[in-house]
């Protein structure tokens, strides 16, 4: 054999081996360069608050920025399916709500696998509902306003965020427990809907905590109740849900943090400890409670919890967005 050949083959077997050694020493390295956190919403929206929030923490523990990228529009699956597409190295992660439960049935043709096409991190928070007002309805209380919703059925309208929106589904679940239709009144977001109601343009609606605290407030809007079955410490006078006198009329807006299907297990791995480690950062929840929130417990942020809790929700939702025959698609 030739110094050439044997030089050719020293190359080639030298390219092989590190071909082979690539994949585990890019996880041993994981981190070595930024991570883009996906949110599927606009940027200023409660899902996206919560995003860059927990986005610093892990940063900080990782040893490299998250960085959030905004990729609104078609109801979060745009961004989902963005993230469903990219490399499943962890360089790409989505934080998404309630609504990696509700597409599945909400969208019925999806260039994605919206169940399969996942790996989850784990659970970050669950964040209640507030069912609110423009400030001068003719109603003060949530007795009254269940009264005055079954008076005047769609002459009332209801705004939210779009259709799969934690605000579209809360209405779905508040006219089924009064059993009344309203007129339903989308917006590209959950920005353009708060306006309009403290604007008094429309009359209803019911989003997170994370973007209505401060409106209640500050007056903007009149609050009704809580959707969950405790009442929270961010606003303590609220009432739940079954103290006004509607029970049944719970609902909560989970976030959790998700890479695409693929990745390895101990690149997930990283990612979980991270985040939990974000999780149990005195900042975050500090500032999670200032939003009428807190970070989920450590035992229910495992990627295992998270997979069959989000399963679980899957089959919850279905039913109810069957029976309404409000889909996005």
């Amino acid at each position: 054999m030739t110094s050439i050949s044997r030089r050719a083959l020293s190359v080639a077997i030298t390219a092989v081996a590190a071909g082979l050694a690539t994949p585990a020493l890019a996880q041993a390295n994981f981190p070595n360069r930024p991570i883009s956190m996906v949110i599927p919403f606009a940027a200023g929206g409660p899902t996206d608050t919560v995003g860059r929030l927990i986005a610093q923490a892990m940063g900080a523990d990782l040893g490299q920025p998250v960085v959030v990228e905004n990729s609104g529009g078609a109801g979060g699956t745009i961004g989902a399916q963005r993230v469903a597409s990219a490399r499943p190295d962890g360089y790409t992660i989505l934080l998404h709500h309630i609504g990696m439960a509700t597409i599945p049935t909400l969208y019925r043709r999806l260039a994605y696998d919206p169940v399969n096409g996942f790996e989850p991190i784990g659970m970050v928070t669950e964040v209640p509902m507030t069912l609110i007002a423009r400030r001068n309805i003719e109603a003060t209380n949530l007795s009254e306003l269940v009264a005055l919703i079954r008076q005047r059925g769609e002459g009332l309208n209801y705004a939210n965020a779009g259709i799969g929106a934690a605000s579209h589904l809360c209405g779905l679940l508040l006219m089924k427990a009064v059993d009344t239709r309203m007129t339903t009144v989308p917006y590209r977001g959950t920005g353009p809907a708060m306006n309009d109601l403290v604007s008094g343009t429309v009359d209803l609606m019911c989003d997170q905590t994370t973007n209505t605290t401060e409106q209640i407030r500050a007056g903007t809007v009149r609050a009704f109740a809580v959707t969950t079955p405790e009442r929270i410490a961010a606003l303590p006078d609220l009432p739940t849900s079954a103290q006004g006198g509607l029970p049944g009329f719970e609902v909560s807006v989970w976030h959790g943090l998700y890479a695409p299907r693929g990745t390895p297990a101990a690149i997930v791995a990283r990612l979980n400890q991270a985040l939990v480690k974000a999780l149990q950062d005195p900042a975050v929840a500090s500032r999670f409670a200032d939003l009428g929130t807190a970070p989920v417990p450590i035992a229910r942020a495992t990627p295992e919890v998270h997979r069959a809790f989000w399963q679980a929700d899957i089959a919850k939702w279905r039913p109810l967005i069957q029976a309404a025959g409000q889909f996005a698609d």
